[in-house]
C-alpha cells in the first residue's frame, strides 16, 4: 500500500489517501482540535474496511466494497501518520486518540483485535486512548466479546466506546442504518458489561436530522445516565446524504435544538461537537469520502469540492 494524495491544511486536518495493492483506495485522517495545540490532542482516524457494506444514509464511505484490511494495512496508516511527526514512534501527546471510524464498521474486520493489542508495544505513547465507533451490527458477538477482553487488559480508563445510533425510532433507525443490528437492550446490556468505575462514559452519538425522531423517554429506557452519555454531532454535508434528503438540525446561527436540553434535564452529560467549518471543505469529518468527491459532477453546496479548490484544501 502507498499513499498517493494528502488533502487539508496541517493547522486543522489531513485526508491521507493511500491505494491498496488491488488498486481499491482508502482513506485515514489526522486531525487536531484549534486552538488546542498537537501537543495536547492529535486524532488520528483510520479505516478499517475498504468501502462498506452497511450503507448507511448519510455515509459516504459505503462505496463500493472491496472487503476488510489486512493487519498490516491498518498498521500502516498509523505508522504512516505517526512517522511523518514523531519517527521514533515516541508520542509525546497529553491525549493521544487512535479511532476506529474512517471507513467501514470495524467490527467487521477480525484485524482490528490484535492492531488494538499491538499498539502500546509499538509505540511509546503514554497519553495513548483508543476509540471505538460501531454500528453495533448483529452476529459480531464474538467480536466484542474480545474487545471487552482487550480493553479490561491493555486500556482501562482509555478505551472511549461509541454507539452511533442517530434516532431512538428503531424503523427510522433501520432505514437509516439498513443492515441487521443490536437492539437498544442489547447495546444497553453490552455497554453495562463493558463500564467499570473509572472508565470513560459509553457514547451514544446522534447526528441529529430534520424529522428523525429522537426521544428522551426511550434513552432514560434503556441507557442509564452514570454509565452513557451523548455526544451530538450535525449531519455532515455528504453526497450520501443529499440524496436521502437528510438535513441537519444543527444549523450554522448557533441555535441548539431543544432536545438537548431535554436530555440535560434527564441527567446525560450531553457533548455537542460541531468540530471546525473548515472540515466540510477538507472532507476529513465522520462520513465524508474524498474519493467519492473527486469522482462526483455535481457541486455540494458547504462540503468537499476539488474542482475549485480555492482556499479550502490543496493536493500533494
Amino acid at each position: 500500500m502507498r499513499v498517493i494524495q494528502k488533502i487539508g491544511r496541517d493547522d486543522i486536518a489531513v485526508v491521507y489517501v493511500a491505494e491498496r495493492n488491488d488498486n481499491s483506495l482508502i482513506e485515514f485522517v489526522e486531525s487536531v482540535q484549534p486552538p488546542v495545540p498537537r501537543e495536547e490532542k492529535w486524532v488520528l482516524i483510520i479505516s478499517s474496511l475498504s468501502g462498506c457494506p452497511a450503507g448507511c444514509r448519510f455515509c459516504d464511505a459505503g462505496g463500493t466494497y472491496q472487503g476488510v484490511l489486512s493487519y498490516d494495512e491498518l498498521l500502516f496508516q498509523i505508522d504512516t501518520m505517526v512517522s511523518n511527526r514523531y519517527p521514533d514512534r515516541t508520542i509525546p501527546v497529553h491525549k493521544f486518540k487512535i479511532q476506529f471510524a474512517r471507513m467501514g464498521e470495524p467490527s467487521f474486520n477480525p484485524h482490528v483485535l490484535p492492531v488494538l493489542k499491538k499498539l502500546k508495544e509499538r509505540y511509546e505513547a503514554p497519553g495513548l486512548i483508543v476509540s471505538f465507533s460501531t454500528i453495533a451490527p448483529q452476529g459480531r458477538e464474538k467480536f466484542f466479546e474480545e474487545l471487552l477482553k482487550i480493553k479490561n487488559n491493555l486500556f482501562p480508563e482509555a478505551f472511549q466506546l461509541q454507539f452511533s445510533l442517530h434516532t431512538t425510532d428503531d424503523k427510522v433507525r433501520d432505514w437509516l442504518i439498513p443492515i441487521k443490528k443490536w437492539d437498544f437492550q442489547q447495546i444497553s446490556d453490552y455497554g453495562r458489561s463493558f463500564y467499570r468505575a473509572g472508565d470513560r462514559k459509553i457514547t451514544l452519538n446522534f447526528a441529529l436530522a430534520e424529522g428523525i425522531p429522537v426521544k428522551t423517554s426511550v434513552l432514560i429506557r434503556y441507557f442509564p445516565t452514570d454509565i452513557f452519555l451523548i455526544k451530538v454531532t450535525p449531519v455532515n454535508p455528504t453526497y450520501r446524504a443529499r440524496e436521502s434528503n437528510i438535513v441537519s438540525s444543527i444549523k450554522k446561527d448557533g441555535k441548539i435544538p431543544g432536545i438537548i436540553q431535554d436530555m440535560r434535564n434527564a441527567g446525560y452529560e450531553v457533548i455537542v461537537s460541531t468540530g471546525e467549518g473548515e472540515e466540510n471543505y477538507i472532507g476529513s469529518n465522520c462520513g465524508q469520502y474524498v474519493i467519492r468527491a473527486q469522482q462526483e459532477k455535481i457541486h455540494l453546496p458547504d462540503a468537499y469540492t476539488y474542482q475549485d479548490q480555492g482556499n479550502h484544501a490543496g493536493f500533494q
